[in-house]
C-alpha cells in the first residue's frame, strides 16, 4: 500500500518533514480555505502541490496522493433546488483535480456534523490520550445544553435521567468543555458551530429521514461518479463516524447494506469506498474482513484505526492500532490479498493509499505548550504507521512467497 498521512496545510503543526520521517510517500490534504461548494481552481490545486513537493529534489519525495475531503454542500444533502449548481461545481473540481494528476478523492455525506466525540483527551492505561465518545455525555449536551426539541425520544429513560443528574453537578467550565468538544469543527477547517445557531442547522433536516437522505446521496453519486470515471478519479465515500444517528439526524453510510446500495446506485468502478476500519468497526454487525473481500475492487482509499467498545456498547474510545475491536490482522491480510489480486490480474492501478487514522497524544505531543489537532498528533500516528507497516510487510511477504508456489491463486479471485 502507499503509506500516507493527512496534512492540513501550512498551518498544520505537523510538518511535511515530520511526515517524511514517519516513512510516508503520499500526502492526504484538502483546500480547507475554500468555501464549501466552490470550484477548486487549477491554480489553487497546483499551489498546494508545489508546497508539498518543494523539497523533493533534496529529500525523500512526497506527492499529493489523496484529496480528503472535497466537501459536499449541505444543499446537496438536503436535496434543495440549488443542488444542481453545486453538483456542477463538484464535477468541475473533479476535472481540475484530474488535470493536475490527482486520482483519489474522498468525501462524506454526514449531515451537519462530521465526526463526533465527547472527550478529546481520554487517558489510556499507558498515560497517552485518546478520543472518546460517551453516549450519556452526548445526552447531556443534547438534552440539557442544546435542549433539542424531541430529543427525549432518542434516549433510554435511564440514560436521560442519568444525564440530567450529571448536568446538575457539572461546573460551568465542564459544560463549556463538553459544548465545545461536541461542536468542534473538522481539523484544518475554518468552520465551527456556535451553540446559539446550531439548532437552526438541525431544523433544516426536520423533514429529511434516512430514505430521503439516501435518495439525495444516490442522486449525487449518479451525477458525479460518471465524471470521475471519465477523468480517471477514484471517488470514495467515508462512512459515518460514529455509524449511528445523532441529534435526530439520519446517517446512511454506516452498514454493509448502506455501502452496497450506494455502489449499486451508480455501478461504475469510480464509485468507491474509503474503507475506514475505525468508523465501521464501532458497529459489531459490520464484518470488516468480509467487507474487504466483497467490496475489494471498489476500495480506493483506506483508513486504518481501531476503536474499543466499552461496557455500554454505544461508548467507545480510540484504541491502539493493533488492539481494540477491529481484527487488524484479518483486515490488512484481506487488503494485501486484494492488492495481490489486482497485480495478478494486470490491473493498471496505483498502490492502494492507506493512512494511519487518529493517533494517541503521547510523549512530546503531550507537552502543554504544543498544539495538535485532535487525533492528528505526529507521534501517535507515527507509532500507528510503524505497527501497520510491519504488519503489512509480514503479510505481503508471506502471501507473496505462498503465491509463487500457487501462482494462479490471486489471478483466479
Amino acid at each position: 500500500m502507499l503509506h500516507t498521512m493527512r496534512w492540513f496545510g501550512p498551518n498544520d503543526p505537523v510538518s511535511l518533514f515530520d511526515i517524511r520521517q514517519a516513512g510516508c510517500a503520499g500526502i492526504v490534504s484538502a483546500l480547507h480555505q475554500l468555501p464549501v461548494g466552490a470550484v477548486w481552481p487549477v491554480a489553487e490545486i497546483e499551489a498546494r502541490q508545489q508546497l508539498i513537493e518543494a523539497d523533493n529534489q533534496t529529500h525523500s519525495p512526497l506527492h499529493w496522493a489523496v484529496v480528503e475531503s472535497l466537501p459536499v454542500h449541505e444543499d446537496i444533502k438536503k436535496g434543495k433546488p440549488g443542488r444542481d449548481q453545486y453538483i456542477a461545481n463538484y464535477q468541475q473540481s473533479l476535472r481540475n483535480l484530474a488535470a493536475c494528476g490527482i486520482r483519489t478523492v474522498c468525501y462524506n455525506f454526514m449531515p451537519v456534523l462530521d465526526w463526533s466525540r465527547t472527550d478529546l483527551s481520554y487517558e489510556m492505561p499507558d498515560g497517552s490520550r485518546a478520543l472518546r465518545f460517551v453516549w450519556q455525555d452526548f445526552a447531556v449536551f443534547d438534552l440539557c445544553i442544546l435542549k433539542r426539541p424531541g430529543a427525549e425520544a432518542d434516549y433510554e429513560p435511564a440514560v436521560a435521567e442519568a444525564a440530567r443528574r450529571q448536568f446538575a453537578s457539572m461546573s460551568p467550565e465542564a459544560v463549556a468543555q463538553l459544548t465545545n468538544t461536541t461542536l468542534l469543527g473538522l481539523p484544518g477547517s475554518e468552520e465551527a458551530f456556535e451553540l446559539s445557531s446550531f439548532q437552526a442547522y438541525l431544523n433544516e433536516y426536520k423533514h429529511i429521514d434516512a430514505a430521503t437522505l439516501t435518495a439525495n446521496l444516490h442522486y449525487f453519486i449518479q451525477q458525479v461518479a460518471p465524471v470521475a470515471e471519465e477523468v480517471g478519479i477514484g471517488l470514495c465515500i467515508h462512512p459515518d463516524d460514529p455509524p449511528f444517528p445523532l441529534l435526530g439526524l439520519p446517517r446512511v453510510v454506516s452498514t454493509e447494506a448502506d455501502l452496497a446500495g450506494l455502489l449499486a446506485a451508480c455501478d461504475v468502478p469510480a464509485n468507491g469506498l474509503t474503507f475506514c476500519t475505525g468508523s465501521l468497526g464501532v458497529r459489531p454487525d459490520n464484518d470488516l474482513p468480509g467487507m474487504v473481500e466483497r467490496f475489494g475492487p471498489r476500495i480506493h482509499f483506506v483508513h486504518l484505526r481501531t476503536t474499543k467498545r466499552e461496557e455500554n456498547p454505544r461508548n467507545f474510545h480510540e484504541a491502539d492500532h493493533l488492539a481494540g475491536d477491529v481484527d487488524m490482522y484479518a483486515v490488512v491480510r484481506a487488503l494485501v490479498e486484494e492488492e495481490l489480486r489486482r497485480e495478478a490480474a494486470g490491473e493498471n492501478r496505483p498502490p492502494l493509499p492507506m493512512r494511519p487514522d487518529h493517533g494517541h497524544q503521547m510523549l512530546d505531543d503531550l507537552s502543554t505548550n504544543k498544539r495538535t489537532y485532535p487525533g492528528y498528533s505526529a507521534i501517535g500516528r507515527l507509532r500507528g504507521l510503524a505497527e501497520l507497516r510491519g504488519l503489512e510487510y509480514g503479510l505481503r511477504r508471506t502471501l507473496t512467497e505462498a503465491a509463487t508456489t500457487a501462482p494462479a491463486t490471486y489471478a483466479a479471485r
